[in-house]
């Protein structure tokens, strides 16, 4: 499996999330300008339909830099295969675009089982990038879909025509269960990392009452905050970013925010990044295998 898909060979090592553009607690003029920041850095975009009126916060900034537009990751998919269509256009259409750079394919239902089987839904993957509408395709993960993927991987039915897995990963979540992550591994299956920091910083989410959204982030990151004291590294957003990109099959990691100074903090780390020293690394990784026994494959869907 090459891992210099035409289709991520120039994607950049962090991504913005556009998650927070959706918020419409935050002033669209706050919206607008972390936007703008974003789109000067050149930087890859991931954006979907479900964050609020993200969408039409890009639209508005596309229109406004039209020689700045950049490449960009949308969620689609869903549960059939007409709705393959549908979802690349329900974003396309505000952001004013004709097409996007990759599409994540969410399934579920009887479209994650025909991907799983190798159905017709590849046939369809096919004919939306023979028309433009999106140029690859990778595979959204959780500990409680990561079954399909991994029957769809080993059958050799991704080949050619996906480009790579994108799921959760960061000190504190790693959303593929062990079984297909280790098989990633050993394959070199390009991924994006997403979330990149967990949240927040870990102190925070450690310490303060409420900060972590669910309670197993902050039993977590009562046991990841003396690795990453340890580490040496100051900043958490650096540690995160180092983390992800210490697996050789990592390309890129996804981290969201509304606030320029963050994304300022996104953009440092991503310059010159080092992978973490090896204990710290596979601390880290040894945690994460029990945490995925103990927790995430027995997670109901959608809990974590």
């Amino acid at each position: 499996m090459s891992d210099n898909r035409s289709s991520i060979s120039e994607i950049t090592p962090y991504i913005y999330g556009t998650t927070r553009l959706g918020d419409d607690k935050i002033p669209r003029e706050q919206r607008l300008k972390t936007a703008y920041a974003a789109m000067e850095s050149g930087v890859w975009f991931h954006t979907a339909r479900m964050y609020g009126d993200a969408l039409e916060v890009l639209g508005e900034t596309f229109r406004n830099k039209q020689n700045n537009i950049p490449k960009i990751i949308i969620k689609m998919g869903w549960e059939n295969i007409p709705q393959l269509r549908e979802s690349i256009l329900e974003n396309i259409n505000p952001l004013g675009i004709d097409g996007v750079q990759l599409g994540q394919l969410c399934l579920s239902g009887g479209l994650e089982q025909d991907f799983a089987n190798g159905g017709n839904c590849f046939k369809v993957f096919e004919e939306l990038k023979n028309e433009g509408l999106v140029k690859g395709f990778v595979v959204e993960v959780f500990p409680w879909t990561s079954d399909a993927p991994l029957k769809a991987l080993r059958a050799g039915y991704l080949e050619g025509i996906i480009d790579g897995f994108i799921f959760y990963l960061n000190p504190l979540q790693r959303f593929a269960a062990n079984e297909l992550w280790n098989e990633i591994a050993t394959r070199n299956y390009p991924v994006i990392a997403m979330r990149t920091v967990s949240g927040g910083p870990v102190h925070s989410l450690r310490d303060i009452p409420g900060f972590a959204w669910k309670d197993y982030l902050q039993k977590r990151a009562v046991e990841m905050a003396p690795i990453f004291e340890r580490s040496g590294i100051k900043n958490w957003t650096e540690f995160c970013m180092r983390f992800a990109h210490s697996f050789p099959m990592v390309k890129a990691t996804v981290g969201s925010s509304s606030k320029i100074e963050n994304l300022n903090q996104f953009l440092k780390a991503k310059e010159n990044i080092k992978i973490l020293p090896s204990d710290i690394l596979d601390e880290i990784s040894s945690l994460q295998k029990r945490w995925s026994d103990e927790t995430d494959i027995k997670a109901e869907r959608w809990s974590m």
